[in-house]
């Protein structure tokens, strides 16, 4: 499968994503309080997103290391569009209500770079559990 197949699968499972983690926190919302109910969809969106990205982006066999491992996505993410957004509005005097959209697209490709390097990074080699003696 090409970069660029992954690249749009990526994309659509963004999409996906965000659907899931709106559609959960509305109805969360009706029981719990609201920073409840969005860590609560967030976080069932991101287990959402890893198996979409493990099967659907990458075809690749989900493990408990790449799972623990997801959230950096989630990290580089926030980290581009903060920046994004500091650098639209602060430095370059962009409306500060379209930034945050252009900082989001800016930052796809690379959290695709960190999401794609989780999920395709082989696994260490395990330990043999018993070593044969030597004699």
């Amino acid at each position: 499968m090409t970069v660029q197949v992954q690249l749009v699968r990526f994309a659509l499972v963004g999409v996906v994503n965000t659907g899931t983690y709106y559609g959960l926190y509305l109805v969360l919302l009706t029981w719990l309080p609201y920073v409840a109910a969005h860590v609560v969809a967030f976080a069932l969106s991101m287990v959402g997103s890893f198996f979409l990205t493990s099967y659907f982006t990458y075809k690749t066999r989900p493990t408990w290391r790449k799972f623990l491992l997801f959230p950096l996505t989630n990290a580089a993410n926030f980290i581009v569009t903060t920046s994004g957004v500091y650098l639209l509005v602060d430095v370059l005097h962009f409306g500060s209500r379209y930034a945050p959209l252009i900082a989001a697209a800016a930052a796809i490709p690379i959290t695709f770079v960190v999401s794609r390097t989780i999920m395709l990074r082989p696994e260490p080699a395990r330990r043999e559990r018993e070593r044969v003696p030597q004699a």
